[in-house]
């Protein structure tokens, strides 16, 4: 096996930088064990989360054991599951058996009970995956930026003074800094996609409905679960293991034909639009020159690439209505007391979110349907749609926004992600350069509903015609 490279630390052989895929081939052949893999990952964290605060809970104990069930499969050859033996985290608004999920709150009590699995985590426990810890959030999942009134700012692991993005910015910093090769986010405006961009890492927002949710979030058709990882590979392997249907989720869908057994389809042919700024957004110029350049892959790669905007306008003002209603719905029961201890701008979103009457939500409903309507149409034309994940590279940690942005709320600068959670389509993150000053910056993805594995299958070309999936963060500054 080939696959295994240096640790970005000293230099040093090290597991804890394979990819997923790379760890079961290793398993297959012999070379590692579920255990090393796991100690390595262990390790990482000890060495290195001080600096990043990428976890809220490890259970070292516990992923070690299963790491020895797993072990113990292989040996025999009789391995159990699509994730037999590979480390997973899973981000703390996920409910998990035994384990507290205090969704980034001082309000909620850790005591408990937590007798449930969400329908993802139940599903990683059945493939056999080693579930080392839960990730970061800013509380409840409400911003795009990763630091809570309980566990404080979570930071970037290619520069410790930046924002890995969020709200799943843990899951984000856990895998680019190799604690985890795996991890599961949510996506409820961006929440995967903005810490993918940021953080170097690729993830996707799949088709509503494709990973099945319970409880149902109180925001409601937006938020999405999303599989997190270093690869296009590794997104198709953990999401064909939680696309699984769940009586709790009404709307869940039946489970498809495997993912990544697609994920060498080629992109020679395929109609491809590209959109530099969907026609208002602010874009950086060094977002637009690794954008121009991914584009130039796609052309090479054959398919038929045509500058095309969806012909949209800015959905912002809908898509908070909708969003803010959420965050008041979620904190309906908490009185003033409580209040007093949340993150203010979540407490002021959902003042907003509670002034909207019931003639502004389905009127942003509409704003909504009609969106869909218009990508609809707009996919008839276009197999795939492109444009930057982030109009900017990852700015200062502890910050709403960037420090140049007229507005403070996230929704001001993630202006490519959410029209997206508003119309439901599969939508992925992938690395596709730097910054002048070493930051990653990321390629959005966009497929019609139900095509998550074209749109997989793009990433996964791309990530074979470049190398930027492969760069890793210089740890030793943590």
């Amino acid at each position: 096996m080939t696959g295994i490279k240096h640790s970005s630390i000293d230099g040093a052989l090290d597991a804890a930088d394979l990819a997923a895929t790379e760890l079961l081939a290793a398993y297959r052949s012999g070379e590692l064990s579920p255990v090393e893999a796991t100690a390595a990952v262990l390790d990482r964290i000890e060495r290195c989360d001080a600096g990043i605060n990428a976890f809220c809970l490890v259970d070292g104990e516990g992923a070690l054991a299963a790491a020895r069930r797993s072990e113990e499969r292989w040996r025999r050859g009789e391995p159990d599951g699509l994730l037999d033996g590979v480390p997973v985290s899973v981000k703390d608004l996920l409910l998990t058996e035994g384990w507290p999920t205090l969704r980034g709150s001082l309000t909620i009590d850790a005591a408990g009970p937590w007798p449930d699995d969400a329908p993802s985590v139940a599903a990683l426990r059945a493939e056999n995956a080693v579930m080392v810890g839960k990730t970061t959030t800013p509380e409840l999942g409400w911003k795009g930026v990763t630091d809570s009134p309980r566990t404080g700012i979570t930071r970037n692991p290619w520069d410790l003074t930046r924002t890995p993005g969020g709200s799943s910015g843990g899951s984000a910093a856990a895998v680019a800094a190799g604690m985890a090769p795996l991890s599961l986010g949510t996506d409820g405006g961006g929440s995967v996609r903005i810490p993918a961009a940021f953080t170097g890492t690729t993830g996707l927002k799949p088709t509503y409905g494709r990973i099945p949710v319970y409880p149902a979030s109180p925001f409601g058709g937006l938020s999405h679960i999303g599989p997190m990882g270093r690869t296009a590979a590794d997104i198709a392997l953990l999401l064909d293991a939680v696309s699984t249907g769940d009586p709790r989720d009404p709307w869940a869908l039946a489970r498809p034909e495997p993912t990544l057994a697609g994920i060498d389809a080629p992109v020679a042919g395929l109609r491809v639009a590209v959109s530099r700024t969907l026609g208002y957004a602010n874009v950086h110029p060094e977002v637009v020159a690794a954008f121009d350049a991914a584009i130039a892959v796609f052309r090479e790669l054959g398919a038929v690439v045509e500058e095309a905007e969806p012909g949209f306008a800015d959905p912002i003002e809908s898509f908070q209505v909708l969003w803010f209603s959420g965050a008041a719905k979620a904190m309906e029961a908490l009185g003033p007391a409580e209040r007093e201890l949340m993150d203010p701008g979540l407490v002021a979103a959902a003042e907003i979110g509670a002034a909207a009457s019931a003639l502004d939500y389905l009127t942003a409903l509409g704003v909504r349907n009609e969106l869909g309507i218009r990508m609809g149409a707009f996919h008839q034309r276009y197999d795939l749609l492109l444009t930057p994940a982030m109009p900017v590279p990852a700015f200062e940690a502890g910050r709403p926004a960037p420090p140049e942005w007229v507005h403070e709320r996230w929704t001001s600068w993630t202006p490519f992600t959410y029209p997206f959670n508003m119309t439901q389509q599969p939508a992925a993150s992938v690395p596709c350069g730097f910054s002048s000053d070493g930051l990653p910056i990321g390629l959005q993805i966009v497929g019609p509903r139900y095509a998550d594995g074209a749109v997989l299958a793009a990433a996964h070309a791309f990530q074979t015609a470049t190398t930027w999936h492969q760069q890793r963060p210089p740890l030793d500054h943590s």
